[in-house]
């Protein structure tokens, strides 16, 4: 008996001295085993400091817009696509107040976004609001160009042409509305845009859209006068756009043109939509570019904002070979979101806790991922929001921490790093099987000139989460409207 108890009890100790060596081993293997990207800090300063003193002239970007060789076939086109940086100066004295003022628009946006869901959702239509007077002070017409839903980011261009003879304007670019408009002569009350401003009476194909047409009846906003439809697009800062709703011929460039695009014609457009001389809506609703042409895709790739380099819109290219893909599904309430099914996401190739089914969108139309060009920042649900930014923070313990800047709550001191290894972030899509990993610097942003970085997401109390632009930079993104799928290719621009 007493050889039978010896001998369990070396069993005992042998076993438990083998389990203690194995989680000490392990403890020891898994810092090793974190997935971890490189964040060029020099790089990203420099880009930072640069933008800030390029001059859009110096690269004769007008001309450059209008000369790039584009493809035009019987279904595939491109279109120039630039970052705001490229083809304006900014005039914020340091980056700070650029980064800030940036983001200051992009909580407008986001908030714009928001309402619009809740009054659709609510069965509150826009025709229900009425515009407010928005007083433009001249110190604001120098903040950056805002897209078309309330005071959003704005930051990205293409240069279009309209009207026959076909003259060239620069408009945003935005996923998150679907009226096309541009500033027409004559002005009721026109804010200052970079290129002339459109007169109708030079284009031979411009034609106003009756009232008892199918496209004035898809308005949400219209009203009928001399058997002419007149259109409203207004947002919750007060701004909004007024004028006649007609047809004009769209081109792109050399490569070819689009006759009968329906657009507003603006004649006045109060609020601060500086710059740009209208708006592309790209979202799904009727009226947008997208859904006028017809397009079986569309895709671009978003240059960072910081760049002077430039991408192209792209239609009917289909989906790149290689791309991370995830199902893109529509909302039966709202048609204009480009909806994703984003099952969650993990920090350094470690899962992120989160309930299942948090980003689901329910019945009534609440809830769910949308992908936004507008939007720069990712808001996700505050619950999932937590669960990210702390698994990030558990492994950069080794970085020196920052204090918190607007929206930001977790930042970091590398004024002292040319470069650091950072714990990759990685989306995850579908059945969690189809991956995207962010390079660091769609995550990890400068905050200032002298090296303050900060984890680039936001939480929002909103059921609607939201992936920005920030995360989308230097990946080209393709909606596949035929076969509904979105696909994520890096390195494609």
């Amino acid at each position: 008996m007493a050889s039978s108890a010896n001998h369990f009890f070396l069993l005992f100790v042998l076993s438990f001295l083998f389990t203690s060596t194995l989680a000490l081993a392990l403890a020891r293997i898994s810092p090793l085993t974190t997935t971890t990207t490189i964040l060029d800090v020099s790089s990203s300063l420099k880009q930072a400091q640069h933008i800030l003193s390029f001059d859009p002239q110096s690269l004769n970007a007008f001309a450059q817009a209008e000369t790039q060789p584009l493809f035009f076939n019987s279904s595939a086109f491109s279109v120039p696509l630039h970052s705001r940086g490229s083809i304006h100066k900014t005039h914020h004295i340091n980056y700070t107040s650029l980064v800030l003022s940036r983001l200051q628009r992009d909580s407008a946006r986001v908030d714009s976004l928001n309402t619009k869901l809740l009054l659709t959702l609510n069965g509150i239509k826009k025709s229900d609001l009425k515009p407010l007077h928005t007083e433009i002070q001249p110190e604001e017409l120098s903040t950056p160009i805002i897209s078309g839903t309330s005071q959003g980011s704005g930051e990205y261009f293409s240069r279009v042409g309209v009207g026959k003879p076909s003259k060239q304007y620069y408009m945003v670019l935005d996923t998150g509305s679907d009226i096309n408009w541009i500033q027409c002569e004559p002005c009721t009350d026109c804010y200052q845009q970079t290129d002339p401003i459109f007169n109708p009476s030079g284009s031979s194909t411009y034609s106003p859209v009756a009232c008892s047409s199918t496209q004035c009846s898809s308005l949400e906003a219209s009203a009928c006068r001399n058997g002419k439809c007149l259109y409203q697009v207004s947002y919750g800062d007060g701004s909004f756009t007024v004028g006649e709703f007609v047809t004009e011929t769209v081109s792109f460039g050399n490569s070819g043109s689009i006759n009968g695009v329906a657009l507003g014609c603006g004649h006045d457009n109060e609020g601060l939509f500086v710059g740009a001389a209208g708006l592309l809506g790209l979202g799904g609703g009727p009226l947008s570019l997208t859904s006028q042409i017809k397009a079986t895709s569309f895709s671009y790739c978003l240059v960072d904002r910081d760049s002077s380099g430039s991408s192209t819109l792209d239609f009917n290219s289909g989906v790149a070979a290689g791309s991370v893909v995830a199902p893109l599904m529509r909302s039966r309430k709202v048609n204009t979101f480009y909806y994703v099914g984003l099952a969650g996401f993990s920090v350094g190739g470690r899962p992120v806790k989160i309930p299942p089914g948090l980003f689901d969108m329910n019945e009534s139309g609440e809830g769910g991922v949308i992908v936004d060009c507008g939007t720069a920042i990712t808001r996700l649900q505050t619950q999932a929001y937590t669960a990210l930014r702390d698994a990030f923070v558990e492994l950069t313990r080794d970085l020196p921490s920052a204090s918190g800047v607007a929206l930001f709550d977790t930042c970091y001191d590398l004024s002292t790093r040319t470069s650091v290894r950072v714990p990759t972030v990685s989306f995850h899509f579908g059945d969690g099987k189809s991956t995207l990993d962010l390079p660091a610097k769609n995550y990890l942003i400068p905050v200032d000139s002298s090296g303050t970085f900060c984890f680039a997401f936001a939480p929002t109390s909103s059921s609607l989460s939201i992936i920005g632009n920030v995360q989308q930079q230097g990946t080209r993104v393709s909606f596949d409207l035929a076969n509904s799928r979105v696909g994520f290719s890096s390195n494609k621009c």
